[in-house]
């Protein structure tokens, strides 16, 4: 883990394209702001997690019958 020390309206750039910027700092929080390009997906670390717990309970189906699915799709 990289760590740095930023003051108000200072930024870091990561990767050419996505900038940090500390906007606030106020009763032990932060504000950050933060650009980069539309493509890419920012969220809060919970936010991510939730999702991709959700993606994997989607994508958990269960067995699929091979056999079942070749019969109704061959019946004329």
């Amino acid at each position: 883990m990289l760590i740095l020390t930023r003051k108000k309206n200072e930024s870091i750039i990561i990767s050419d394209s996505i900038e940090v910027t500390i906007v606030s700092i106020e009763d032990g929080k932060v504000k950050l702001g933060i650009k980069a390009p539309r493509d890419i997906n920012i969220h809060r670390k919970e936010i991510y997690e939730a999702i991709q717990k959700e993606n994997k309970e989607a994508a958990n189906t269960g067995k699929i019958d091979v056999d079942y699915l070749k019969n109704v799709f061959n019946k004329k």
